[in-house]
């Protein structure tokens, strides 16, 4: 079977096929258009004409480039007119009928040495290739949206899949200018799956009505450095779009706790409020754009601030709480207990504000949380007992915020926000991983380029501490009794015995 891909056919002309012909053609691939659409494939061939174009005034592309680009894209007008072609990526409607019928005519057109790949998102590519004479030279070949800006694509290897299949589809991945991932054919493949933990577990938080979804947005966002929060990014993707692929990851995994969807989304996806395109998700749009904005909490006017005790599990971190709180001009009590009339600022992990008074022995009307999984030069989020004081929690809102840095008041809740998510994340990412669904390295790149997450989630676990998250995870899974939060093995192993998360299991000879 012929490894070097010299020419290819895309069935399926829609925002995606359109995404891949554009990098094929620029790669130097003779590229063909097919759609069973009347006029989609043509309607495609002009779009891709109008965007060379717009690259060729904007300076990206040389017009020469372009005009030979055009040159090597051709519009067929039946099936049969693919069978010249090295691979065929099929990029139509997300139904294993139908993707399994297109293939399966494939086959009867294309010679043995053609590749044929599927651009599903999720579902399972052994699934698809069943129906196949030759299911060892289909594979995944999972790009996403925008095509050309998204500089990453999922190689999927199905069980029958000739390995070189997939070798083939990372060369030409790179030739496309684009990161060729592999992943093992399971639920969400790698960059859909490692994405469960941040949504969910916003939705859980929802739920238990920690806070709104502007405000554990506005936490992820500017504390911990995510490009957009877990409610913006539904209302971007759309629930129509998302909460299928929630529910059906979540079944695939036999209803595995991490992967829970939420009732909450289902009914927002009942009254059609599926986010940007439709004028309202969780937030509200007018032609696209958000309106009313949610702004910051508004701070409390104090007259008087009250001394602080400070409560920490480290050292380091109480060094790092006393110090802010000397810059913000707080009166810090140095005692081994705190006095009568002092505010008690405590830094727990992974418990709840009513574990923290508990542990640290404070009276929980004067307990206030706040959490230094975040750097506090960035971002504040405070977490008050249910017994707090208003008038301890407004003093300690107001001190807080005396340096103009971002303060966020939530709820009482296991793990604050930012822990939650990140321990959710980091643990999610170590079992891709333990199940040798992919490399280490693949997770990672995959990941920050597919979500725009600020590092990969194991070398993101490295630089908050695998022992800390550990640690995290074990409180809110002794807390809630939830499955959910329960700690993998390969986080487990690698904090107990103070090693990266990005060490590799040794090899077995």
């Amino acid at each position: 079977m012929t490894q070097t891909i010299q020419s290819m056919a895309i069935v399926g002309t829609g925002v995606m096929g359109a995404g891949i012909a554009q990098i094929a053609l620029q790669a130097g691939l003779k590229v063909s258009l097919f759609d069973a659409r009347s006029g989609a494939a043509e309607a495609a061939r002009s779009k891709l004409k109008e965007t060379f174009d717009k690259l060729v005034e904007k300076g990206k592309v040389a017009s020469a480039d372009a005009i030979d680009a055009m040159s090597r894209l051709y519009v067929e007008t039946t099936l049969d007119s693919v069978a010249g072609c090295d691979l065929v990526v099929e990029a139509i409607i997300e139904k294993l009928d139908a993707k399994q019928n297109l293939l399966r005519e494939l086959e009867s057109i294309v010679p043995a040495t053609c590749i044929l790949a599927t651009n599903t998102s999720s579902l399972s590519v052994t699934s698809i290739a069943s129906v196949c004479q030759h299911p060892e030279r289909v594979a995944g070949f999972h790009f996403f949206n925008p095509v050309p800006l998204m500089k990453v694509v999922e190689v999927i290897d199905g069980l029958a899949t000739d390995p070189a299949i997939g070798d083939a589809l990372q060369a030409l991945a790179a030739r496309m200018g684009h990161r060729g991932i592999r992943a093992k054919d399971t639920p969400g493949f790698i960059i859909n799956h490692a994405g469960r933990a941040y949504s969910t577990e916003a939705l859980q938080m929802l739920k238990e009505n920690v806070a709104a979804p502007a405000d554990i947005d506005r936490i992820l966002r500017e504390g911990m450095g995510f490009r957009m929060g877990p409610f913006e990014l539904f209302d971007l993707t759309a629930l129509d779009v998302s909460h299928p692929v929630i529910e059906s990851i979540y079944n695939q995994f036999y209803q595995d706790p991490r992967y829970r969807p939420s009732s909450h989304t289902q009914r927002m996806l009942e009254a059609g409020f599926v986010g940007r395109k439709a004028g309202r998700g969780f937030y509200q749009y007018q032609d696209g754009q958000r309106q009313q904005v949610p702004s910051a909490q508004q701070v409390p006017e104090v007259q008087a601030f009250p001394p602080v005790w400070v409560g920490a599990e480290t050292e380091a971190d109480k060094a790092v709480l006393v110090a802010l709180l000397d810059r913000l001009g707080a009166k810090v009590e140095a005692g081994s207990r705190p006095s009568q009339n002092a505010l008690c600022l405590l830094a727990p992990y992974g418990i709840d504000a009513a574990q923290a008074a508990l542990q640290f022995d404070t009276d929980p009307a004067r307990t206030l949380c706040i959490d230094l999984l975040i750097d506090v030069s960035r971002h504040r989020t405070l977490m008050p007992t249910t017994a707090t004081s208003s008038t301890m929690l407004a003093a300690g809102h107001a001190l807080m915020a005396k340096d103009g840095v971002g303060v966020t008041v939530i709820r009482d809740s296991v793990g604050f926000v930012a822990q939650r998510v990140m321990a959710m994340v980091v643990n999610l990412a170590c079992e891709i991983v333990q199940q040798n669904i992919t490399s280490i390295q693949d997770l990672d790149e995959g990941v920050a380029r597919g979500l725009g997450y600020p590092l990969g989630p194991l070398a993101w676990g490295d630089e908050l501490g695998a022992r800390r998250v550990l640690h995290i995870l074990k409180r809110m899974s002794d807390l809630t009794a939830d499955p959910r939060y329960r700690p993998g093995l390969w986080l487990r192993r690698r904090a107990d015995l103070g090693l990266s998360l990005r060490t590799a299991e040794p090899a077995v000879v």
